[in-house]
């Protein structure tokens, strides 16, 4: 089995000039927390194998809350509400000066997430990982760890990602693509929400303090794991690379704005 690797770079790409942001063109749920400050590049990391049959990928994130920053939620195999349901990560856009976070959401059809290269077969736009066929999820073993899971719906289809950002953010500065017409109506679907299990992934992740951007500098100890909410064991895979850069310069704008006084 060849399996593609997650490589983000760590350098984001000089800021370039780019077409103003069009937050009405943002699809998803909502909006559901804003920061003044980016958040860190995705980290590099690889993904853990697969548990068994119809679990499904959701992304590794950039989660906020105002008291520590910005937190990683590790990447997770988790199972969906139901059969024939996938996946939409959510991303961040940067909207009217501030930086909004669009939760992700079950659909029968993968909506628009930013142009954000999450990798494992989300790549910016839609999903290379696999499909629904029959009430069984058939897998890519290209971009899939399936390696030591007895899983037999299995297929090879090499993912060439021409996506080169890797920004973990929509907008000036990130990524700055728009939906498509069938990422729109995918949006008008049904739309389910993170299941239990994912909330207590995310509710897990916050209360690990070593998950802080301002703990590790862009670097998780858990950058991902076999099963939501499992912090330990050989499960648990830690962040190969940081692309730490950019926020910290963002930090120090920040700061710099806040307390002029500190530059004399």
């Amino acid at each position: 089995m060849r399996l593609a690797a997650y490589c983000i770079p760590v350098v984001l790409g000089l800021a370039m000039a780019t077409p103003s942001f069009d937050a009405s063109a943002q699809i998803s749920v909502g909006v559901s927390i804003t920061a003044r400050v980016p958040p860190p590049l995705l980290p590099v990391y690889s993904q853990p194998p697969i548990p068994g049959p119809g679990y499904l990928w959701t992304p590794g994130y950039w989660d906020y809350e105002e008291s520590n920053g910005y937190y990683w939620v590790p990447g997770t195999w988790v199972l969906p509400p139901r059969p024939g349901l996938l996946w939409t990560p959510g991303y961040w856009g940067f909207e009217g000066g501030v930086y909004g976070f669009h939760a992700g959401y079950w659909g029968l059809h993968v909506g628009f997430y930013g142009g954000i290269n999450y990798g494992f077969g989300y790549g910016g736009f839609g999903f290379q990982g696999g499909f629904w066929r029959g009430g069984e999820f058939h897998y890519n073993s290209a971009v899939t760890n399936i390696s030591d899971t007895h899983i037999t719906n299995v297929y090879n289809k090499t993912v060439i990602n021409k996506n080169t950002s890797h920004a973990s953010f929509n907008g000036a500065g990130g990524t700055h693509a728009k939906p498509t017409r069938r990422q729109e109506a995918a949006a008008r679907d049904e739309q389910v929400g993170r299941t239990p299990e994912q909330e207590n992934h995310a509710r897990a992740a916050r209360g690990e303090t070593s998950l802080r951007a301002s703990e590790n500098r862009g670097r998780p100890e858990i950058a991902a794991t076999r099963r939501p909410g499992e912090f330990r064991g050989p499960d648990v895979v830690r962040a190969r690379e940081a692309g730490r850069d950019e926020h910290e310069r963002a930090e120090r704008r920040e700061r710099a704005e806040r307390h002029p006084e500190e530059r004399r």
